[in-house]
């Protein structure tokens, strides 16, 4: 697992690509995001990589220092809330999806 704190956040993010791809979403889709930060001077790192993929979208953005993590060696985890209104069926409403992710498998 790649110790960086950036690395780890675009590791993060493309999970929640890819669970948003699934659901038949994407990152535009993204209304709010929160960062969970083990360490303060990681912030830059993280938010670099976040705006690496949200820069054009500018979701609700809340960046948080969290004691600890389930995994020492994870240093960010990443939730993404997002409103998904591709073609829903006829006469449904758009439909909500969540995807949180951490650093719970190798990047």
């Amino acid at each position: 697992m790649d110790p960086d704190p950036g690395a780890q956040a675009r590791r993060c993010l493309a999970i929640i690509g890819t669970a948003l791809a699934q659901v038949g979403g994407s990152q535009a889709d993204v209304v709010r995001t929160r960062m969970f930060l083990v360490d303060a001077r990681d912030w830059e790192a993280v938010g670099l990589a976040h705006g690496e993929v949200f820069a054009d979208v500018r979701p609700a953005a809340t960046m948080v220092i969290v004691a600890g993590l389930l995994d020492p060696r994870w240093k960010v985890e990443i939730e993404a809330e997002a409103v998904i209104t591709a073609a829903p069926p006829a006469g449904d409403q758009p439909r909500t999806a969540i995807a949180s992710t951490s650093m719970t498998s190798p990047g």
